[in-house]
C-alpha cells in the first residue's frame, strides 16, 4: 500500500511556530525564574520563521492542505515584515511589562498565538482558513489586554474589544455563509470562478459582499467600525497597544487583498464604491477626533484610523481600467502605506514605553512636555515619527501618501485625493502640537530617561529607518511591487 505523503513545506514556517509554543510553554512550566528563557525562546522562534520562510521563498505560488493554504511573493514578504514587526514589539516592551510585573510566560505565549493567528491570516485561499487565522489572532489580542488584571481600564477595554470583536465576527461568518450559499465553494479561488462565470445568485453574492467587507472594516479599525480603537489604545498598556497598533495590520491588508483582490474582484464596481466611502470617513472623522485629544494614545488611535482610510485608498485605485500595470502600482502604493505605518507605530508606541517606568505612564501631551532638556536625541526620534505621520518631506510617510494619492489620482477620483490631502492639512496640527510640546514647554518631569542599552538602540534605528527610507524609498516600493506581481 502506497501512502502519500503531503508537501507541506508552504505551512514550513507555521507548523515550527506551533511547535515552539509547546516548547515556551514547557520553559515556562518547568523552569524556574523563566521569563528570560521564555523571552529569548519566543525570539528565537521568530527568527526561526523568518529563516524557514527566506528558504522557501521561491517565488513560486504553492499550495497545501486541499489548496486551503497558499505560499507566495506577497505572503512570504508581509511574513518576514510581521516577524520583525513582532520582534520589535516584544524588545521595547520587555522592561514595561516587568515593571508592572505582567511579563509572564502567558505574555509570550499569547504574542507566538497572535503571530500565527497573523501567519495563517496571510496565507490563507480559504475562507474558512482566513476566519480561524483571524479568530486565533482576536482571541489572543482580547487576553493580552486584559493581562492587567488590576487594572480596571484595561479590564474594561478588554471587554468592549471583545463584544465588539464577537459582533464583528458575527458579520463576517454570515458574509461567509452568504458567498458559500451563492457559489457553493467556500476556496478563495473556487469563489473568484463561480463569480466570473456568473455561476452564483447576484442578489445573495451583493449581500455577502457587504457583510464581509463590514467584517474587514472592523478588522482594519475604519469608520463607521472604529468604536473600539480609542478606547482599547488607552485602556490597554502601552506595550500591548503597541502590538495592537503594528502588526495586525499587515495582516488585515493581506486578508483585503485575499477576500477582495483574489476572491470578488468581479464584484470590484460594488466594493471600490464601499472603500470609497470608509476611507473618506476615516481620513475625516481620524483627523478632527484626534485634534480634541489630550491623550496621546487616543490621538494616535484616530490618527491610525485616517492612515487605513489612506491604505484603503490605494485598494480601491487599484481596479479602474482593469490594466495589470495601473492595478499594480496601486496595490503596491496600499502596501508600501501599511509597512510604513507600522514602522512609525512601532515608533511612537516606543517612545511611549521608553519614557514609562514604573508606577509612572506617558500617556497625555503634558507628560511629553519639555522632553528635549531630558533628551534631545530622543525628543528628536518622535519629532521624526510626527512629521512622517503627518506627511512632510522628506520623510517615509510623506512618500507613502504621495503613492496613494498619485494612485488615488491616476483612477480618476480627483475630489477624493484633494480632500485627502486638505485633511492632512488639517491632521498635521496635533502631530506639530507634540513637537511643540517637546521642545517649547517646559518639563514638568526631569528624571533621567532609564531604559535598556539594545532598546535605546534599536528605536533609534527605528527613528532613523523613518528619515532613511523617506530619502530612499525606491527600494522598499520597489519590493513591494516585485511581491505582488504573482498574486494579480
Amino acid at each position: 500500500m502506497n501512502f502519500v505523503i503531503p508537501d507541506f513545506y508552504p505551512a514550513a514556517a507555521e507548523l515550527f511556530v506551533v511547535a515552539m509554543s509547546f516548547v515556551v510553554l514547557m520553559a515556562g512550566t518547568f523552569v524556574k525564574e523563566s521569563r528570560s528563557l521564555v523571552y529569548y525562546l519566543t525570539q528565537l522562534t521568530l527568527f526561526g520563521a523568518a529563516g524557514i520562510t527566506l528558504v522557501f521563498m521561491d517565488g513560486q505560488v504553492s499550495f497545501t492542505f486541499s489548496n486551503m493554504y497558499v505560499d507566495d511573493l506577497m505572503g512570504d514578504f508581509l511574513k518576514l515584515m510581521l516577524y520583525f514587526a513582532v520582534a520589535i514589539v516584544l524588545l521595547y516592551s520587555r522592561g514595561y511589562m516587568r515593571d508592572r510585573k505582567i511579563e509572564t510566560t502567558e505574555y509570550y505565549v499569547l504574542a507566538i498565538y497572535a503571530t500565527l493567528g497573523m501567519m495563517v491570516m496571510i496565507a490563507a485561499n480559504h475562507f474558512l482558513t482566513l476566519y480561524l487565522g483571524l479568530e486565533l489572532l482576536s482571541l489572543s489580542l482580547y487576553a493580552m489586554v486584559a493581562l492587567q488584571r488590576d487594572s480596571a481600564r484595561a479590564t474594561e477595554a478588554a471587554m468592549k474589544y471583545f463584544v465588539l470583536g464577537a459582533l464583528a465576527s458575527g458579520l463576517l461568518l454570515y458574509g461567509i455563509s452568504m458567498l458559500y450559499g451563492a457559489t457553493g465553494t467556500l476556496e478563495i479561488s473556487g469563489v473568484a470562478q463561480s463569480i466570473y462565470h456568473q455561476a452564483g445568485n447576484k442578489t445573495v453574492l451583493m449581500f455577502g459582499l457587504v457583510f464581509v467587507v463590514a467584517g474587514l472594516a472592523f478588522k482594519l479599525g475604519v469608520v463607521p467600525f472604529h468604536m473600539w480603537i480609542p478606547d482599547v489604545y488607552h485602556g490597554a498598556p502601552t506595550s500591548i497597544t503597541l502590538m495592537i497598533a503594528s502588526a495586525p495590520k499587515l495582516a488585515a491588508f493581506a486578508m483585503a487583498m485575499r477576500l477582495l483582490v483574489n476572491g470578488l474582484f468581479e464584484l470590484a464596481d460594488q466594493w471600490q464604491s464601499m472603500l470609497m466611502f470608509l476611507a473618506v470617513l476615516s481620513i475625516v472623522l481620524g483627523n478632527l477626533a484626534a485634534i480634541a485629544q489630550s491623550n496621546i494614545k487616543r490621538m494616535l488611535g484616530y490618527s491610525g484610523i485616517s492612515h487605513m482610510g489612506f491604505m484603503l485608498l490605494g485598494l480601491m485605485s487599484g481596479v479602474v481600467g482593469g490594466d495589470r500595470h495601473f492595478a499594480l502600482n496601486a496595490y503596491s502604493s496600499s502596501m508600501f502605506y501599511v509597512v510604513s505605518y507600522v514602522l512609525m507605530s512601532l515608533a511612537s508606541f516606543g517612545v511611549l514605553i521608553l519614557l514609562s517606568r514604573s508606577g509612572v505612564e506617558v500617556e497625555t501631551l503634558d507628560d511629553l512636555k519639555g522632553l528635549n532638556k531630558r533628551s534631545s536625541w530622543f525628543a528628536g526620534v518622535m519629532a521624526m515619527v510626527m512629521f512622517s505621520m503627518a506627511g512632510i518631506p522628506f520623510f517615509i510617510g510623506f512618500f507613502a501618501k504621495f503613492s496613494v494619492l498619485q494612485a488615488v489620482v491616476a483612477a480618476g477620483y480627483i475630489w477624493v485625493a484633494i480632500l485627502a490631502v486638505v485633511m492632512s492639512l488639517i491632521g498635521a496640527f496635533y502631530y506639530l502640537r507634540v513637537v511643540k510640546v517637546m521642545f517649547f514647554d517646559e518639563p514638568v518631569d526631569t528624571t533621567p530617561i532609564v531604559a535598556p542599552a539594545e532598546m535605546r538602540v534599536l528605536l533609534s534605528i527605528n527613528g532613523v529607518a523613518i528619515a532613511a527610507l523617506g530619502l530612499m524609498p525606491q527600494a522598499l516600493m520597489s519590493l513591494c511591487a516585485y511581491s505582488l506581481l504573482g498574486s494579480l
